[in-house]
């Protein structure tokens, strides 16, 4: 049978950017025969219309979903769902362009060099005029920036990361598996900040040995909003991290104070020492450095968050306990 391959968006309220880029989408050349999916997060724009409009015009089909959950691991497993008739599946953002060849560089990875996963670059591009000072390079990544040279590698360990915004599945990785999916604990709603359920999906392939390819010739670029052009916007995304890493990937110690290892307390305080140290300096890094230390608040957050879950499951009766302060 003929191959079939899914190329898919997950969307929320980004209506005026899915013209060009579902235009983007449909003119790459691909050997193997694939259609575009939109998914439809609960936007209140109208973006059903817009959708309707475009796969109107003649080309590849565009097949438009709407996923009633809101968050963004609950719209990708709902774009795996809908490609389980598929051989691959490609994620993009909706603020996001492809660069031609895109989908026939995953096609080859997947295919000729026996990759199951493969993801490729991710370029920042910022308004004209509009990136501060302060933005630094090695900021980038925080903004979804991958670049890892020109040359294709194997990826073996977390040191390079490839995420949503650009990566190819073999989907029978998910077939194979009806359990790993996205996790709905890390969930994104909407604009707001944070997420993960990308970064815990990549770190569950590592941990199976799944083969995970870099491919330089897979190109997107990422549109950054200006709202997250502001240091507030990295403190918070740290802050959220660590609050989702200490609420429910973090070990369990056997010394803990309201669910709090003492370490974390110490580990806090000589953070944020560093960040008021850099500051009195007037030290450039100044903004990594408070970075990490509203990581290291956010783990003791998610820590005293785990304590009150777990003392709140407790409390409830069998058939009745719910997840909650998610």
């Amino acid at each position: 049978m003929a191959m079939k391959l899914t190329f898919a968006v997950c969307t929320y309220n980004r209506s005026q950017r899915l013209p060009p880029l579902l235009e983007r989408m449909r003119a790459q050349q691909c050997s193997v025969p694939f259609e575009v999916l939109v998914v439809d997060n609960n936007s209140t724009d109208d973006t059903r219309a817009v959708v309707a409009r475009v796969a109107a015009t003649p080309g590849t089909p565009v097949r438009y979903v709407r996923e009633g959950q809101q968050g963004i691991p609950h719209a990708r497993n709902r774009a795996l769902a809908e490609a389980m008739g598929s051989d691959f599946l490609v994620f993009i953002d909706d603020d996001e362009l492809p660069h031609p060849g895109l989908l026939e560089a995953a096609v080859q990875a997947l295919t000729r060099e026996g990759a199951r996963c493969v993801g490729g670059k991710v370029k920042v591009r910022i308004p004209d005029g509009l990136r501060p000072k302060w933005l630094a390079d090695n900021l980038l990544g925080f903004l979804a920036e991958v670049d890892y040279g020109h040359k294709a590698f194997w990826i073996k360990d977390s040191s390079t990361p490839v995420w949503t915004a650009n990566i190819a599945y073999d989907m029978r990785l998910f077939r194979d598996d009806p359990q790993l999916r996205f996790d709905p604990r890390f969930n994104r709603r909407g604009h707001g900040v944070g997420g993960g359920s990308d970064a815990v999906m990549f770190q569950a392939l590592l941990e199976r040995g799944t083969p995970i390819r870099y491919c330089p010739d897979m190109v997107v670029d990422h549109y950054v909003e200006t709202w997250r052009l502001h240091r507030r916007y990295f403190l918070k995304l740290h802050f959220t991290s660590g609050r989702k890493y200490g609420q429910f990937q973090m070990g369990e110690y056997p010394r803990t104070v309201f669910g709090i290892p003492p370490f974390l307390i110490v580990q806090a305080l000589r953070q944020w020492l560093k960040t008021v140290l850099k500051l009195i300096r007037r030290e450039p890094d100044v903004l990594r450095q408070a970075m990490n230390g509203t990581y290291a608040l956010g783990l003791i957050w998610g820590r005293i968050l785990r304590q009150l879950e777990r003392g709140s499951s407790e409390a409830t009766p069998s058939g009745l306990k719910e997840a909650r302060y998610r």
